[in-house]
């Protein structure tokens, strides 16, 4: 990784227009997979992400490097379980950044056990998430908009 200084800050709504031209780039969404049925639609994006910003359930940060706004991490819960996600610039891949944010965030986020699923052939992910001390735990098959079809997700966990 480079010298970055890698911060989180607390999402606002002003860092929804360029957490959102990160999700149209049509590589970053394929790796993805399970996006939003339509990730061009801006106006479903802001209205969505804007009411997660005042759900007390969801923790959103955004990811910031030298003051820079380079992607999101969240928790969230779904079907009573806690869930992380997480999605980097495509221009700051492999650079260590994901890795370093997802570590900072869970330093903070003390929810446990925490769950993750990437698509089986999103192998930058699954190393992030690895390097964070998550196992896999499991397989799931889903659909994925992004794909329209529907394919294999590998399940992570967290315990403590």
């Amino acid at each position: 990784m480079t010298n970055n200084h890698i911060t989180l800050t607390a999402t606002t709504k002003e860092d929804l227009n360029t957490l959102f031209q990160f999700q149209v780039d049509n590589e970053a969404n394929y790796l993805a997979a399970f996006t939003a049925k339509d990730p061009t639609d801006k106006t479903a994006y802001i209205e969505k992400y804007s009411k997660f910003l005042t759900d007390p359930s969801i923790n959103n940060r955004t990811i910031k490097v030298d003051g820079e706004i380079v992607g999101s991490v969240a928790k969230f819960v779904m079907n009573d379980e806690a869930g992380i996600t997480y999605w980097i610039d495509k221009k700051f891949w492999g650079q260590g950044i994901a890795t370093a944010a997802l570590k900072a965030f869970l330093m903070i986020e003390l929810t446990r056990p925490l769950y993750a699923g990437v698509a089986f052939d999103n192998y930058g992910s699954q190393r992030v998430l690895e390097k964070c001390g998550f196992i896999k735990i499991g397989k799931d098959k889903g659909f994925a908009n992004a794909r329209q079809a529907e394919i294999e997700e590998y399940i992570y966990k967290l315990a403590d």
